[in-house]
């Protein structure tokens, strides 16, 4: 068993990686991304817009228009960035329709949520710029590229 990222905390971190690479002359815009990642284009504007209100990406309007990183994105921890797009979501679900029995005096709540807390830790000490560095960078730039 491993820690398992949610679908949508997913294509933002890919999403957040792609813009990373660009040099600010080339602005992508969502229906590239998406299209470059093989996601529909919904999926990725709703993940787009959740990006830009964090204040990780921009959007600039017009005929040059297109998506950039900001500078905050591109130093952005990428624990910081997962804990925020995941939500405060526990590892085990206590309550509910049929909550546990042993809710009151459980250890294993705890223990996954330190387990947890340690696994957001040790991505606090990578920044989304260290995500891009080679050899994932020169692939990156070729997503969404037409073969040679």
């Amino acid at each position: 068993m491993g820690v398992r990222l949610t679908r949508y905390t997913d294509l933002a971190l890919r999403a957040v990686m792609r813009l990373a690479v660009m040099d600010g002359e080339e602005l992508l815009t969502t229906r590239l991304i998406a299209d470059s990642m093989n996601v529909p284009y919904t999926h990725m504007a709703k993940t787009i817009a959740h990006l830009q209100h964090l204040g990780v990406v921009e959007a600039r309007r017009g005929r040059n228009g297109g998506l950039m990183l900001t500078d905050a994105g591109r130093n952005t921890r990428v624990g910081e960035l997962i804990r925020v797009l995941e939500g405060d979501r526990e590892a085990v679900v206590c309550e509910g329709e049929a909550p546990c029995p042993l809710a009151g005096a459980c250890r294993l709540r705890r223990a996954l949520r330190d387990a947890q807390e340690a696994f957001y830790a040790s991505l606090d000490q990578v920044t989304v710029a260290d995500l891009v560095a080679s050899p994932a960078g020169p692939v990156l730039l070729t997503l969404g590229s037409a073969p040679g």
